[in-house]
């Protein structure tokens, strides 16, 4: 498992990108802002998003997630719901 941590957010939130090393499935979890430098990191890491992750619903978890969800045609998960 790999991990890339991702400043987001005027306060530099961290929304987290992780991965399988052997697929390149990968999962961003609290993608709270910043759309475009978080898609920049996704496709730069030559990765296959699959999910986002929430783990609580502040703004500064979720502010990036429903672009981000649409972009990449993912699901979004929060408090073990799907989305």
């Amino acid at each position: 498992m790999n991990y890339r941590i991702i400043p987001v957010t005027a306060f530099s939130q961290n929304c987290s990108l992780i991965w399988c090393e052997q697929t390149r499935l990968a999962a961003l979890v609290d993608p709270g802002g910043d759309a475009e430098k978080i898609k920049q990191e996704v496709d730069a890491s030559g990765v296959t998003l699959m999910q986002i992750l929430l783990t609580h619903g502040h703004l500064d978890h979720v502010g990036a997630a429903s672009e981000l969800a649409q972009h990449y045609g993912v699901p979004v998960y929060r408090s073990g719901k799907r989305r």
